[in-house]
């Protein structure tokens, strides 16, 4: 069958089957569609910006007669809030109570669950990521609460994604809670092609709020796909809580028109025609779905928080239920201890198993008053008035002449509330809590109170204008402008947190310290570095999870004390000596110059001594000028002690001199990656400013959540999260390991704000340079170690941390080279306390002297001879001294002298030879007289000698005559004197001559 005759076959069949489908619905009659059998939608948008309206029959070919199609409104055509389309009329009409409309635009306020249309995704964050690292984090997401949404506080990297397409320009808006920079949050929008839409670092790095506190956010969308992203992510060191990120009322502006309202949600309700939001339901009332009122509970037996959906049954009263506060002092000067219903009271009395409400105490004697107040026979106390002071017991005084008074706060009775202090209680998903105290006086200290629900912030604030340095302190040079110390502990079963914080100038909240579950009592101190206005707050919460009810309320944070010093509204409770002016008249106090102290004995203004440095916090006296340390000076205004890049080490006569400033003024070191328990890769970027004072200090900076300071602060270290100290710490997160588009530099710390100063001693001043730790290098050249430490005392490191840069020469590196970390310590400590560093180079080596090089002296050749210098091999020196040049000098000829040295030698030799030979032959002639007088001795040595005589006898031939040499063997008293002329230097012994005539010459 060819291709033309199948699709003839194929034509004929269809064409059948329609004239058969036309027989059956002609042979019935269809009714006429009404209004209920269709509705109307407009098509999509064509080229020219117009749409048409057409009918859509709810069930098809149930009727017949459909309105036909009609041109429609605009294709950016939408109602105002509170309206929706008509669409049979194409005409904006209000929406009914019970309902509401955002006209061209979509709310989400409820959250129960994730809406439609949003998916949360935990971002792997590396390629080729561990899979049990994948699945820790696939359990972190954004999590539903009711009112609102919680982000993770973990280190992983969640998003919160929502797709939208608008028909034309629109905008986002949301609000949110970041109360902590520990987390990083960012906002930004995707078009269809996963591009990241121009956006600038304001609007996509979210600022910091206060805590409890909302902040809104709108930001402009444009017509067509827009994906939007809610981004988190932390890096988590050591047991720092982190906060969570909250996010509610999200509304997007643009969208397709509206057809319908929406109806109000459970808890809610619209009284009035045509409104554009849904009001909550008052206190033991509720509401359905759509509801324009609100019905009442019944009070007697039922209660209903605000925006409840239901009633609940009221429980029996129980030790929950209620709470104890100490009064405030009567006119008898008397206090007791009294107990209140918590409001709004839920439960019921009088009924089986309620427990009643204790009644009240003894009265007691009140406290006495706070330094600083007095107490003039009334039941307050009052603050002294300016210029005395008081130790709260007595009656103010003046300050002597020559003083003046110390100004701050000291709280360590709790009788009532201080006047600067306030409380309060916040959850962020009800408002049970918002007129309730959040802590409550108990006389010797101050209580988180029971509060809503035990997920509530019960907040302490206490603010302070501001700082004012005494007089005699000049404000030029002083790094301490006050500090605040308080006393506390908490008791805690289960999750719970307490923070310390502090808001800058209203600007922004930041967490100080946070302290989880039971911590013993225990004080804190917190330096503040600048003149600001500054609201301190401590916001204590029994667990972080959703609650309706009390089941925590033994769960209690105390503070004992909290101290405040040179507050600038603050009172007295003592004087300290001021310095006066130089004229004898005056007794005003007058301020000291920087780097000066105040002499005890004159009262006078005197400046300290060459390299020392003035404590901070006190001026009094020559003993608050404090030595530097070896190989450090001090600036002009003796604020710091630092080095100058000058060392000197004398060991013996061997003296080496150092010049750092080869090595720079700092160095930077980045080690790692590290991974966080969760995988997240990261960095720790060091800046170490070994030379030089103030201008020259290394700065850190955090370059996410400071979007207030401009880049040109941020470089000069004067954004309040930079750090601007001798060596600081930052934690950089790569780009690529956590979706963001950029490296983000956060978790600024100060790791060393005091020099302590430089030496080759492997232990200064409680600290050990533990030099084992690192490769083993000769010792001709010793290692220079710098000794830092900072003070400020951490919840990990009570004396504050330390740090040790060892410097070492290492002729092979560069003159900037190289800085490590000791290998079992990869992120610089092992301790988190104490931190060390290697800094190897050629410019740590000591300066070149004429002892690093030897003279090598040329054979004389031509009447010259050449003088070469060399260094000393391995060459452990820099700069200094240079090389000599080569010399040459003249020298004479060796020739003449060793011509005349080999004659005088020949001749020596033949005159030895000729010795030899002769006194060889007079040998052997004694030799053979020797041997005759013996054999002569031996044959007469019977015969009796003849007498002696020296003559020669007559007719004798003194040529002729044998001489005989006649032995004669001495006796034993002839041997002992021979032996004692032996030792009186004769060396000889008798003998006896005798002829062979038998006349004998005898010698003795």
């Amino acid at each position: 069958m060819t291709l033309y005759a199948v699709l003839a076959w194929f034509v004929a069949r269809c064409a059948l089957i329609a004239w058969t489908l036309r027989v059956i619905h002609g042979a019935e009659d269809p009714r006429q569609c009404s209004e209920a059998d269709y509705y109307f939608e407009y098509t999509e948008c064509d080229s020219t910006g117009s749409r048409w309206r057409v009918a859509i029959p709810r069930t098809p070919r149930a009727c017949a007669g459909l309105p036909e199609p009609v041109r429609g409104t605009e294709c950016t055509f939408s109602c105002r809030a509170g309206e929706f389309l008509e669409m049979t009329s194409q005409e904006c009409t209000q929406c009914p109570a019970g309902t509401y409309s955002l006209g061209s635009g979509i709310r989400f306020d409820q959250w129960d669950s994730l809406p439609p249309g949003f998916s949360s995704l935990a971002t792997s964050l590396e390629n080729g990521q561990d899979r049990d690292i994948k699945a820790t984090c696939n359990s972190s997401s954004w999590l539903p609460q009711g009112n609102y949404l919680e982000s993770n506080s973990d280190e992983c990297t969640v998003s919160l994604i929502y797709a939208v397409h608008l028909k034309k320009k629109g905008s986002v808006s949301f609000d949110y809670q970041y109360p902590d920079s520990n987390l990083l949050f960012e906002f930004f929008i995707q078009n269809d092609q996963c591009q990241e839409m121009d956006q600038s670092a304001d609007t996509k790095w979210l600022k910091l709020t206060k805590h409890g506190e909302w902040a809104s956010h709108t930001l402009n969308l444009k017509s067509g796909t827009n994906v939007l992203y809610w981004r988190t992510g932390g890096i988590l060191m050591g047991t720092k809580v982190v906060k969570p990120v909250l996010l509610k009322n999200i509304q997007i502006e643009g969208v397709a028109y509206t057809s319908e309202c929406f109806r109000c949600n459970p808890g809610t309700f619209s009284r009035a025609p045509g409104s554009s939001s849904c009001d909550s339901c008052p206190r033991d009332t509720f509401s359905g779905h759509g509801a324009s009122s609100c019905t009442p509970c019944d009070a007697s037996t039922q209660y209903a928080v605000e925006g409840s959906a239901e009633c609940k049954e009221r429980p029996p009263c129980s030790k929950k239920d209620y709470f104890k506060i100490h009064t405030a002092c009567d006119t008898d000067g008397k206090t007791q201890i009294i107990y209140k219903w918590i409001e709004p009271k839920i439960c019921l009395e009088g009924v089986p198993g309620a427990q009643p409400l204790p009644s009240s105490g003894e009265r007691e004697p009140c406290p006495p008053c706070n330094p600083g107040f007095y107490n003039n026979d009334t039941a307050t106390c009052s603050p002294c008035p300016p210029g005395t002071f008081s130790d709260g017991m007595k009656p103010c005084q003046s300050c002597p002449a020559g003083t003046e008074p110390t100004l701050g706060y000291e709280y360590k009775w709790w009788n009532v509330l201080p006047s600067n202090m306030k409380t309060s209680c916040l959850n962020v998903g009800n408002s049970k809590c918002d007129k309730m105290h959040g802590w409550a006086v108990a006389g010797d200290h101050i209580y988180s109170g029971a509060g809503g629900s035990d997920n509530d912030y019960l907040i302490l604030n206490l603010h302070i204008p501001g700082f004012k340095l005494p007089t005699s302190a000049s404000s030029d040079s002083v790094t301490e402008y006050g500090r605040i110390t308080f006393e506390f502990e908490t008791l805690c079963t289960i999750d719970c947190v307490m923070y310390f914080m502090m808001d800058v100038n209203r600007k922004s909240t930041t967490i100080v310290e946070s302290w989880g579950k039971t911590q013993t009592r225990q004080t804190y101190t917190h330096i503040m570095t600048k003149n600001a206005s500054v609201t301190y707050t401590w916001a204590f919460q029994r667990t972080g999870q959703p609650s309706d009810t009390r089941l925590y309320m033994n769960d209690v944070a105390r503070i004992y004390s909290v101290t405040v010093n040179n507050a600038v509204d603050g009172v007295s409770s003592g004087c300290r000596v001021c310095a006066l002016s130089s004229q004898s008249s005056s007794s005003a106090c007058v301020p000291c110059p920087p780097g000066h102290y105040i002499d005890m004995d004159t009262s006078q203004c005197k400046e300290c001594p060459s390299n020392t440095y003035l404590l901070s916090h006190s001026s009094q006296g020559s003993e608050d000028c404090k030595a530097c340390g070896p190989a450090s000076r001090s600036d002009k205004d003796h604020r710091l002690c630092y080095s100058d890049c000058h060392f000197t080490h004398t060991d013996g006569n061997l003296t080496l001199t150092y010049d750092f400033s080869l090595l720079g003024s700092s160095g930077s070191l980045m080690n790692g990656p590290s991974f966080t328990s969760k995988g997240t890769k990261y960095f720790h970027l060091f800046n170490i400013s070994l030379c030089g004072g103030q201008d020259q200090l290394a700065t850190c900076t955090d370059n996410v959540t400071d979007l207030s300071v401009s880049d040109s602060q941020r470089d000069k270290g004067e954004g309040p999260s930079a750090v601007k100290t001798f060596i600081c710490q930052s934690t950089i997160i790569p780009a690529t390991g956590r979706g963001f588009n950029t490296a983000l530099s956060s978790q600024s710390i100060n790791l060393a704000d005091t020099f302590l100063g430089a030496t080759v001693e492997d232990h200064f001043e409680g600290i050990s340079a533990k030099p084992n730790q690192y490769s083993q290098v000769s010792k001709k050249v010793p290692d220079v170690n710098f000794y830092y430490r900072s003070l400020a005392p951490t919840s990990s490191c009570e004396s504050g941390r330390s740090t040790v840069v060892t410097l070492r020469c290492n002729p092979e590196m560069s003159i900037k080279g190289q800085l490590s970390v000791p290998s079992q310590c990869p992120a610089g400590t092992c301790d988190g306390c104490t931190f060390y560093f290697l800094w190897e180079s050629s410019g740590a080596c000591p300066i070149c002297t004429e002892r690093d090089y030897h003279r090598i002296e040329g054979v004389c050749k031509g009447g010259n001879q050449d003088i070469l210098f060399v260094w000393a091999e391995p060459k452990l020196c820099m700069g200094g001294v240079t090389l000599p040049e080569k010399k040459t000098l003249t020298c004479e000829s060796m020739e003449l002298w060793v011509r005349l040295g080999a004659v005088m030698g020949t001749f020596t030799a033949v005159l030895l030879v000729s010795l030899t030979c002769y006194f060889w032959r007079k040998n052997k002639r004694l030799e053979y007289k020797y041997i005759r007088l013996v054999t002569s001795a031996n044959n007469k040595e019977c015969e009796m000698p003849g007498a002696d005589s020296c003559a020669v006898m007559e007719g004798e031939n003194e040529g002729d005559m044998e001489d005989e040499v006649v032995y004669t063997k001495p006796s034993i008293l002839g041997k002992l004197k021979a032996i004692a002329s032996k030792r009186n230097g004769d060396h000889y012994e008798n003998v006896q001559l005798n002829s062979s005539q038998s006349r004998a010459l005898v010698w003795s």
